[in-house]
């Protein structure tokens, strides 16, 4: 039964393509296709007042930027150009109703710029909630392969394009729309003709547009994986600062990042080309159609087929079609962008958490204590060789176990089956005769501290992190849990007692202490079973004599599983279990496994005592 501690790391993509629970292949492609699409339009839902409203403004803004043109053909055709009496009061007349549409326009372009990107940011916020719950419930398995500037990426950059999508998506596909039909069919009734000349245009720019398009895609989709590549740089490096500079090699690590940092670029590089080519040749389309309008129409005006009136209505009408080009180059973009973002969102959405409760399962309580392992077998999800088969073993209520081997055989594992970290592969474990399986994970979790050698602590101040273990607990509990953690003579020896502020990853305090608080969480909690990964074997004589003192308070009368790395700290432990590659070794008390002259025994002779 070979065992080792970690799974290896895999590519973000590789992971995520193993992980997501509908197969790409096939017909499945588009069943995935429809269901994205769906997913997408679902974030409306909660907004469809505020989207009908945002539409509403966005056709009137279409309508006021058709009739003004009409209304300057009114004054120049009918007024200027005819015999009609009272020009001035017409014209004046004319001008305020122009004015008024241009107040009406205002009006609703702030409504459109305010609270549609309003509705963008709700939306954003929406997914970005989503996401951050749907991380929340992925296993172990999941974050094994993942690098955290990736994922932060996904959560950020992704979902604030996909925001700009959604608010300005929807109200230039209208406007665009709108103007263009409704200019065209204004220039169909004042020159069949050359309008059948300006839109013969129309079909070329279409085909421009969507070739350039798919081009922008692809180069977006590299330059978000990019990015995330920055970002998880950083991430690493910042996180790592100090054995940076203790081995001074900050030059190592600017050295990473530029390279991540040119790959960004180049990525860049071609998204901006495409999107120069884009747009440069949408406009170019543009000024080739006023050209056409000036050309052919001053044709027209000498065959007397077009007067002067009708030829400005049209050059007019052309400036109008400048806009909804200048929208459907914004639009290009924000797709791409957009969709490209919310490919990635999916990707991440669509990984199914591995770890389920079972439909018929119960809440755990009254939890004596007794773990038994019954012919488990375990290998870690991509991995290609199982970590342990068939093993068998059985902790009583209230037994303090230790768990010894060389490093890599499986013992962090082990411990990280029972709280269903992971799931076995077969087999069963159980707790007080049940299986695992059939309660609810929060609830088996509740019954479950654990102390870890890598202790996490977070920003804020120790009441806060002690305060972690169990949330509605008082401050009296959580001093009382410091003091039996024998934290509470240095937490009181800081500036500001318990409400200090430790840091980013508690980096103002030191190893031991960092470990007491720790221990004092968990005495918050207070379950009945506890697990320590090795928890003092990063520390100082003092330290751990310190937090060795803690642990075993901690330790009476529960289910104590200890996995330990210097075993002169388990010499009281009730029974020692000893891992080698082929499975549990040994097993018996200190004195008896000594007595064996076994692996044990050589283990323990190898280390020095303290």
């Amino acid at each position: 039964m070979p065992l080792t501690d970690s799974p290896t790391q895999e590519p973000l993509a590789a992971s995520l393509a193993r992980q997501r629970p509908m197969a790409e292949a096939g017909p499945a492609s588009e069943t995935l296709a429809r269901a994205r699409r769906k997913k997408f339009f679902s974030y409306y839902r909660p907004y469809r007042g505020l989207l009908l409203a945002d539409m509403a403004c966005a056709v009137i803004v279409a309508a006021v930027t058709l009739l003004l043109p009409l209304c300057a053909r009114y004054i120049t055709k009918d007024v200027l150009g005819g015999a009609v009496p009272h020009a001035l009061s017409h014209i004046y007349l004319m001008g305020a109703l122009m004015l008024a549409l241009v107040g009406v326009y205002t009006l609703c372009t702030l409504f459109i710029d305010f609270q549609g990107h309003m509705m963008g940011a709700n939306m954003e916020s929406d997914m970005r909630t989503e996401l951050f719950d749907h991380l929340q419930k992925l296993s172990f398995g999941f974050y094994d392969g993942q690098r955290t500037g990736q994922l932060m990426t996904r959560i950020t950059n992704d979902t604030f394009a996909l925001a700009e999508l959604c608010h300005h998506g929807p109200e230039d596909i209208i406007t665009t729309c709108l103007t263009v039909v409704g200019v065209f069919i204004i220039l169909l009734r004042v020159n069949v003709a050359l309008t059948l000349i300006v839109f013969f245009f129309v079909p070329l720019m279409a085909a421009y547009a969507l070739y350039f398009n798919r081009k922008m895609h692809r180069a977006l989709r590299i330059s978000k994986d990019r990015i995330g590549d920055i970002n998880a740089q950083v991430e690493d490096s910042l996180a790592g600062i100090r054995v940076v500079k203790s081995f001074t090699n900050e030059d190592v690590e600017r050295s990473k990042f530029g390279d991540a940092n040119q790959r960004f670029v180049a990525s860049r590089r071609d998204g901006y080309r495409s999107e120069a080519y884009f747009s440069g040749g949408l406009l170019a389309f543009i000024q080739l159609i006023t050209l056409a309008v000036i050309i052919f129409g001053g044709v027209a005006i000498v065959h007397a087929s077009l007067d002067l009136a009708d030829l400005l209505t049209y050059l007019l009408c052309v400036s109008i079609l400048t806009d909804p080009v200048q929208k459907l180059i914004n639009f290009g973009r924000l797709y791409q962008e957009g969709m490209t973002g919310f490919a990635r969102f999916m990707e991440i959405m669509e990984v199914a958490p591995d770890l389920h409760d079972a439909p018929d399962a119960h809440v755990l309580t009254q939890v004596r204590g007794q773990v038994e392992f019954r012919d488990v077998s375990f290998r870690y999800p991509g991995a290609h060789h199982a970590v342990m088969r068939d093993l068998s073993l059985t902790i009583q209520s209230g037994e303090y176990v230790a768990l010894v081997g060389a490093s890599g055989v499986g013992k962090t594992t082990l411990c990280s089956l029972i709280p269903r970290f992971y799931d076995v592969g077969a087999g069963a474990i159980l707790l007080d005769g049940r299986d695992i399986r059939t309660v609810t994970v929060r609830s088996l979790r509740r019954q479950i501290g654990i102390v870890q050698q890598d202790v996490y602590l977070f920003a804020g101040t120790i009441a806060d992190n002690l305060r972690y273990g169990r949330l509605d607990a008082s401050m009296p509990e959580i001093i009382a849990a410091a003091k039996r953690a024998h934290a509470h003579d240095f937490i009181m020896a800081l500036p500001n007692g318990y409400d200090t502020d430790i840091g980013q990853r508690g980096v103002k305090l030191s190893g031991g202490q960092k470990q007491r608080l720790c221990i004092a969480r968990v005495f918050l909690k207070d379950p009945p079973i506890i697990i320590f990964d090795e928890a003092t074997s990063a520390l100082d004589n003092e330290s751990e004599r310190a937090v060795q003192d803690a642990l075993e308070t901690l330790a009476n009368n529960r289910t104590t599983l200890v996995i330990a790395h210097r075993l002169s700290t388990i010499r009281n432990a009730q029974r020692i279990v000893v891992l080698a590659d082929s499975g549990i070794a040994e097993e018996g008390t200190h004195a008896e496994l000594l007595a064996l002259q076994g692996v044990y025994a050589n283990l323990y002779t190898m280390q020095p005592k303290i």
